[in-house]
């Protein structure tokens, strides 16, 4: 596919032709807000940060955090967060140099808190690819990956909807005395 790009996931690891996937999600109920795919650059997740928040402001919804992992650690990055008001939970990336996030972030509850919730939105990931079939895309080009992942991330949310629902009807009622 001319549009993919060589990718290294670490050192040592081999370089595949590979997208980019990039998910926004609810931590409450681990629903998917927002899903695209982009060229595999080297700051490929944190250029689809401004553009995933912009996106999800269109359509009301007005994150008040977000949670990411350590590559989303720098200084532009944290600051498109900020300046669109959504407080970076970003895990600090302390190796050899200083991390965009301080004090005034991590050392609130609801910092490690995030933290924690970082691991649902990389089971979608695994659902995704396991499940939804999208270890290897079955298109070429970056418009028809990007429309297959959507409806794949569909997919994931329809069958999470219907296990929330599953839960909900499990509760047991109060009644009132």
């Amino acid at each position: 596919d001319p549009e993919s790009h060589l990718l290294r996931k670490g050192k040592g690891k081999e370089a595949k032709l590979v997208f980019m996937a990039h998910a926004l999600m609810e931590n409450r109920n681990g629903m998917l807000t927002d899903f695209q795919v982009t060229e595999a650059t080297g700051t490929a997740e944190r250029d689809s940060v401004p553009v995933l928040l912009d996106q999800a402001r269109e359509r009301g919804f007005h994150p008040r955090t977000m949670g990411a992992d350590k590559n989303y650690d720098t200084r532009e990055c944290v600051e498109a967060m900020r300046k669109r008001r959504v407080t970076p939970h970003v895990a600090q990336n302390t190796s050899g140099r200083s991390s965009a996030i301080d004090g005034r972030t991590t050392r609130h509850l609801g910092y490690f808190l995030s933290q924690r919730a970082r691991k649902p939105v990389e089971e979608i990931f695994g659902w995704m690819k396991t499940i939804g079939g999208f270890r290897r895309t079955r298109y070429r080009g970056l418009d028809r990956t990007g429309l297959s992942g959507y409806l794949v991330a569909t997919a994931y949310n329809l069958v999470r909807m219907t296990r929330l629902v599953s839960q909900q009807q499990e509760a047991p009622i109060p009644q009132a005395a």
